[in-house]
C-alpha cells in the first residue's frame, strides 16, 4: 500500500476557509482558524462550530478501486460519502474513536474521487492509503461556486450523511462547488462573517437568517433590520451582481407567534428580512431575492422536525429539493 499525507498538494480540500497543520495531521476549518479569537470569543461559541467538516470535501483522481481515509481518533460515530465522478459509490459508517476507515468497490479506470467528511465534528487527516502502485493526482473542483451561511439548520449536524445536508443536496442537484458557512447557534449576521463571504469567489450566493437571533435573543427589532441589511451591504462590495438568495426562517412552531426576550417573533422577521431585500431591490439590484423560509420549510412538514427546531434527515433532504424548485425554478433565479 502506498500513504499519500494530508498535506500532499495532490490533494484538493473543498468547502473551507483554512487548514490547520498538526503534527502528523491537517484539519479543515469554515473560517481562518488563525483568526479565531476575531470571529469568536471561545471553542463553544462559533470557532468551535467552524472546526466542524459540514460540507468539507476531499478531492483527487486516481486509478485505484479501493482506499483508506486515515484520520486522528474520531470524537463520536458517524459516517463519510465518497463519490466517483459524481455518483455516490458508498456512505461508509465509523464509530467513535475510529482512526482507518476503508472505502472498496471504486470504479475501474482514472476517475474524479470526492470524499464528503463528517459534517458533525472536526476531522483531522492523516493521509489516503492506496494500493501500491496506484496513481493519484490533483483534481481541480471548476464547477461554478456557491457560499451559503446560517444556522444549525444549515449546519445541518442530524443529516442522513454528510452529502445530504441541505446544501449538500443542493450543490449535488446543481453540480456546485459548495461552501457551507452554517454554524449550530451561530448564526447572528456576524459582521466578520459577511467580510469572509465578501472576499470569497462565488457565483452564487445565500444566505439564511434569523432562527439564531431569535433563540439568543442577541438583536431586537431595532437592531435586526439594520444587521441583515449590512451582510447584505458587506457581501455586495465584494459581490455587486452575483446571484444572492436571502432567506427567512422556516418554520418554528410556537416561535412564530410567541414573542423572544427582545420582543422578536419569526413572522415579523419574515416581513424584515424581506423588506431589507427589497431595499436592494428598490436601488437597482436586480440579482437579490427574498426566499421565504416558509416555502422551504412550512408547516406542512413539521412532523419532520422531532425537537420543533432542527429537520430530521428526511426533512433535511426535503428542505434542500424545496430550495431547488423555489430558487431555481419559481424565481428563475440564473447562476453562471
Amino acid at each position: 500500500m502506498s500513504t499519500v499525507k494530508a498535506d500532499d498538494p495532490r490533494l484538493y480540500w473543498g468547502g473551507i476557509a483554512s487548514l490547520e497543520q498538526g503534527p502528523n495531521w491537517v484539519k479543515p476549518w469554515r473560517i481562518p482558524h488563525g483568526d479565531q479569537d476575531l470571529y469568536s470569543p471561545g471553542v463553544s461559541d462559533l470557532a468551535g462550530r467552524a472546526e466542524t467538516a459540514s460540507g468539507v470535501r476531499l478531492r483527487f483522481a486516481t486509478d485505484a478501486t479501493e482506499c483508506t481515509l486515515h484520520t486522528e481518533p474520531l470524537a463520536e460515530d458517524g459516517n463519510f460519502d465518497l463519490y466517483a465522478n459524481g455518483n455516490l459509490v458508498a456512505t461508509v459508517d465509523f464509530v467513535a474513536g475510529q482512526t482507518a476507515t476503508p472505502f472498496a468497490d471504486l470504479p475501474s479506470g482514472e476517475k474524479e474521487v470526492e470524499i464528503w467528511l463528517s459534517q458533525a465534528m472536526p476531522i483531522p487527516v492523516r493521509a489516503i492509503e492506496l494500493p501500491e502502485g496506484s496513481r493519484l493526482e490533483r483534481s481541480e473542483d471548476n464547477r461554478l461556486k456557491w457560499v451559503t451561511y446560517g444556522s444549525s439548520i444549515t449546519h445541518c449536524r442530524t443529516a442522513g450523511s454528510p452529502s445530504f445536508t441541505w446544501p449538500g443536496v443542493v450543490a449535488r442537484g446543481k453540480n456546485f462547488n459548495l461552501t457551507s458557512f452554517g454554524f449550530g447557534g451561530q448564526c447572528h449576521a456576524d459582521p466578520m462573517m459577511a467580510r469572509l463571504i465578501r472576499d470569497r469567489p462565488a457565483d452564487f450566493i445565500s444566505v439564511k437568517i434569523g432562527i439564531n437571533i431569535y433563540g439568543g435573543a442577541s438583536l431586537g427589532p431595532r437592531a435586526f433590520r439594520p444587521a441583515v441589511i449590512g451582510t447584505i451591504a458587506t457581501i455586495r462590495d465584494g459581490h455587486p451582481e452575483t446571484p444572492f438568495a436571502v432567506c427567512s426562517p422556516i418554520w418554528g412552531h410556537d416561535r412564530e407567534t410567541t414573542p423572544n426576550a427582545v420582543g422578536l417573533t419569526l413572522q415579523q422577521m419574515r416581513v424584515e428580512v424581506r423588506e431589507a431585500v427589497e431595499s436592494f431591490r428598490q436601488r437597482g439590484d436586480a440579482n437579490i431575492y427574498y426566499v421565504d423560509g416558509l416555502k422551504l420549510f412550512g408547516e406542512e412538514l413539521a412532523h419532520l422536525l422531532p425537537d420543533n427546531l432542527h429537520p430530521n434527515a428526511e426533512g433535511y433532504r426535503r428542505m434542500g429539493e424545496n430550495f431547488l424548485k423555489e430558487v431555481f425554478e419559481v424565481q428563475g433565479i440564473t447562476v453562471g
